[in-house]
């Protein structure tokens, strides 16, 4: 295998695993511990395999090209000669005939690909080499700018004086508020996209990779090491982004909001083609002007396309060149998905069949590769789950009341029908909340208060919205853009900014106004949790854009799903939220039709959760399944695993619900963190089950004097809550460390409590002096008594099989409190020369069932000591040896 340097000999073992995986056609589960170079490896060994394959395939089309054609079919043989033919087979001669006629088709066809590969090699190659060809398109695009400006100038210069056209225009530019008519699918087959790409849509998908991981910082992490790697130069990559991250165009890049940005771009994108067919009615009526997006054009998309196949590029690099040459970033990069051979995307393009099919990615016998996938299952939920609150609900119907009041004279049957259903279902919706939807929520007080789980079809039999049909109300809301033209009209009319003159035709829209801004106080109580902006924003701006994601869940089978009801307080706080069961009916697609596909991760133990839950369920042969787990590169003497059964005064170490928050529990985890800051250099971090046990724990420790003792031998750090303050802790706790090293004193370090599944458990590295010693208090099983959990424990029971006399339900709750554990101990050991002790502080962890799902490379150091003194004296020993052999 190609690689920057000589790998370790677990990075070739991985290799050939996955080489051999993808040449098989199989479904991989793929662990190495972070640190031990797994992007390298899954590059070099994924493009060893493609490039391998390409090979392969181009070999066997020279030699059937070679053979210049098969020979000519037969003649048919004289009757005399021929024996009596059974009525059920065909002549001999017929089956000739039609072998050869399929071997020339597959030859014509071969012909074809190859001229076209041809074409488009010779292109970029030209592309690649040749300077002067880059500089007269970007002469051309700056003419065309200048011709632009001109006649920008010239317009001004002829309207001004032209007072009377502007009044016309004010008065009819509220046309871009109102629906189109909308023909449903039945009626007419809508063909969207450009006129001009058709033959880009329909080229040939070569065999690729598309490789996908949680968020853009990763992704362009993952591209900067194909980069660097032996194929950075001849590789063909695409990076695909959100709007909201590839977006150039500064005006809809303002709106912030994600949801928002997709309706503005979509809408202008449907501007550019009306406008063409409008220029030809122009007499007929008075046109409106309506913006179109100027970095959509089809020519600059095409060399933006090029350019991108040419020299592998991060998101970034993407965003800089479509300012450069006026091109989108994000259409661009979709047009060069065909041709590509690495595509580079985050998890929701590739998990969501809507967003896939609308980025024009085929899975067909292609390659998936997930990485960071230890929250796979989680993430397809999380996808396909939605929420809206009773505030949202109400807001929505208020809206759109509004707007049909407003424009029902201009708007059409189909249109208003439309409508009259979207009203009904959200006045039903409000109904099963036990509210109504003409009053304010926030005034609306529930006397039933509580958690109720319906199935979908109970839901919508017992919200009377059975009879409606929701695939058809979803196209619709998809079709005619109505969350954007309702978001508009608020624009305009929903705030006391943009207050309209009352007067006879608008005087309904005070009430519009009146009721946002009590939604708008009702909301602002104080002890709310603090909301995103962005969400904030949407929730604000149009709530019918969250209502569509409720409604597009309804459409998931009865048996997949549940409905929770969340009845709060009032109507405005309660909510109705879509919970999905069952994930691997989203993701048997891609496993489906996929030739192979690899699901890697750093932490990936338990396996048995995507094996049973995701790949079994999602109809995946348990023969195509393969395993792949590699130990550290770091010497066994490196690291310290510790189960630690009791404390300094003996006291049994169990944190069960019932027994943490007794007050002899808290003074032993105390002294054990004393004891253990008086050896351990640099940073020490501790993990608690959750943000209130942290905060009880702190509480006491301050009341009972342990909290000075501690800092008096290392500053104290707390994980906030809000995510934004994060790094600012992180900085300090580095810089307290790196101070600490350097002077020396009594002060030895720092130690950062932080909570398992926040923010310092995953994705934020304590390598070296930042984590010398990882602890965890307690197993951080999670809240049993969540609704949500009880219906998922409950449906496993019902679908799974029982495993090793254990019932499914029991099985999922040790595997989601072992993966929090293995995410939150593996983020101490970063590289080769890294060296920390892991201290695990509950009795349970020895229990086989639990430590059997330990990642292997920590299971196999792993020491359980039932006395904190053995313990203590290991710690102290490792600490010795590397004060001695650093």
């Amino acid at each position: 295998f190609p690689f920057p340097y000589a790998p370790y000999r677990i990075q070739e073992q991985f290799m050939q695993a996955l080489y051999g995986a993808l040449e098989a056609g199989r479904v991989g589960i793929f662990e190495s511990p972070t640190g031990t170079g797994k992007s390298l490896s899954l590059i070099c060994g994924a493009l060893s395999w493609l490039r391998d394959w390409e090979e392969k395939r181009r070999q066997e089309e020279e030699r059937l090209l070679a053979q210049d054609g098969p020979s000519p079919p037969r003649a048919r043989p004289d009757s005399a000669d021929t024996g009596p033919v059974s009525p059920t087979r065909d002549p001999d001669w017929v089956t000739a005939f039609v072998q050869n006629k399929e071997e020339r088709d597959r030859v014509d066809r071969l012909k074809e690909e190859h001229i076209r590969r041809k074409k488009r090699e010779d292109s970029l190659e030209k592309i690649r080499h040749n300077v002067q060809l880059k500089y007269a398109a970007k002469r051309k695009r700056c003419e065309e700018d200048e011709a632009k400006r001109l006649l920008q100038l010239s317009k001004e210069a002829l309207s001004q004086g032209a007072g009377e056209g502007v009044l016309d225009q004010l008065d009819h530019n509220e046309d871009e508020l109102i629906l189109a008519e909308y023909e449903s699918d039945d009626e007419k087959k809508v063909v969207s996209g450009l006129e001009e790409d058709d033959d880009d849509l329909e080229e040939e998908h070569v065999t690729k990779i598309y490789y996908c991981s949680r968020t853009h910082s990763q992704l362009s992490q993952f591209v900067r090491e194909v980069q660097k790697s032996p194929f950075g130069k001849d590789t063909r990559l695409v990076s695909l982004g959100s709007r909201q991250n590839l977006c150039v165009n500064e005006e809809v890049r303002r709106l912030g909001a994600l949801q928002l940005i997709n309706d503005r771009c979509m809408e202008m994108q449907k501007n550019k083609h009306e406008k063409k067919s409008g220029e030809e009615n122009e007499g007929k009526k008075r046109r409106v002007t309506r913006a179109v997006c100027p970095f959509y054009s089809y020519e600059q998309m095409q060399f933006l396309r090029d350019e991108v196949l040419v020299e592998v590029k991060d998101i970034e690099q993407l965003v800089s060149l479509g300012r450069e040459t006026k091109a989108c970033p994000y259409y661009g990069s979709r047009f060069a998905i065909p041709a590509a051979q690495l595509v580079v995307l985050p998890y929701q393009m590739l998990l969501h069949e809507p967003t896939r099919n609308a980025a024009g990615i085929k899975l067909k016998d292609q390659v998936v590769i997930i990485d960071e996938a230890h929250n796979l299952i989680d993430t397809i939920t999380c996808i396909h789950s939605a929420e809206v609150s009773g505030s949202q609900l109400c807001c929505a119907h208020s809206q759109l009341s509004q707007y049909m009041e407003r424009y029902r004279k201009r708007l059409k049957a189909k249109n208003l029908m439309y409508i009259k259903q979207i009203l009904y279902l959200l006045e039903r919706f409000v109904a099963m909340l036990g509210g109504n939807v003409n009053q304010n929520p926030g005034c609306q007080v529930l006397s039933q208060t509580g958690t109720v789980l319906k199935s979908i079809n109970d839901f919508l039999f017992q919200s009377q919205t059975d009879n409606i049909n929701l695939f058809k109300v979803q196209r619709y809301c998809e079709k005619s853009l109505i969350s954007r033209k309702l978001f508009g009209f608020v624009e305009r009319y929903g705030g006391p900014a943009s207050a309209v003159k009352i007067n006879k035709e608008n005087q309904k829209l005070a009430g519009l106004q009146n009721f946002l801004l009590t939604l708008q106080q009702g909301s602002d109580k104080e002890g709310d949790p603090p909301v995103e902006a962005e969400h904030d924003q949407l929730r604000a701006a149009s709530p019918l854009m969250q209502i569509e994601g409720f409604l597009s869940a309804l459409t998931n089978a009865n048996q997949d799903g549940r409905v929770i009801l969340n009845r709060q307080g009032t109507v405005g706080q309660s909510s109705l939220k879509f919970l999905l069961l069952n994930p691997a009916v989203h993701f048997a697609k891609v496993v489906e039709e996929c030739r192979a596909v690899i699901i890697a991760g750093g932490t990936m133990q338990p396996v048995a959760d995507f094996r049973e839950q995701l790949l079994c369920c999602a109809g995946v042969d348990p023969a195509r399944i393969v395993e792949f787990s590699c130990g550290h590169v770091i010497p066994p003497e490196n690291i310290l695993p510790i189960i630690l059964c009791s404390g300094p005064s003996n006291q049994q170490l169990e944190f069960t619900y019932q027994t943490r928050d007794l007050p002899q529990m808290m003074d032993e985890t105390g002294r054990i963190l004393c004891n253990l800051c008086n050896v351990i250099p640099g940073g020490v971090v501790c993990f608690f089950p959750s943000y209130e046990y942290e905060k009880q724990v702190y509480g006491h420790w301050e009341q009972t004097g342990l909290l000075s003792r501690l800092s008096a031998k290392k500053k104290i750090f707390q994980e906030p809550k809000k995510a934004n303050q994060v790094e600012q802790v992180l900085v300090e706790y580095a810089k307290c460390i790196k101070r600490c090293s350097q002077t020396g004193g009594q002060m030895t370090g720092a130690l950062l409590l932080s909570v398992v599944g926040g923010k310092m458990s995953e994705g934020i590295n304590f390598s070296d002096d930042l984590g010398r010693c990882v602890i965890m208090v307690g197993m951080p099983y999670p809240n049993i008594r969540s609704p949500e959990l009880q219906e998922k424990m409950t449906w496993l029971d019902k679908t799974m099989p029982r495993a090793a006399g254990q019932a499914p339900s029991r099985v999922l709750i040790e595997n989601l409190c072992m993966k929090a554990v293995n995410q939150s101990i593996g983020r101490a050991i970063r590289h080769q020369k890294d060296f920390a002790s892991i201290l695990l502080l509950d009795h349970r962890y020895a229990r086989p069932a639990i430590f059997n799902k330990l990642p292997q490379w920590i299971r196999e150091r792993t020491q359980v000591k039932p006395a904190f003194g053995s313990a203590f004296a290991e710690l102290r020993k490792v600490r010795t040896h590397h004060i001695l052999c650093p």
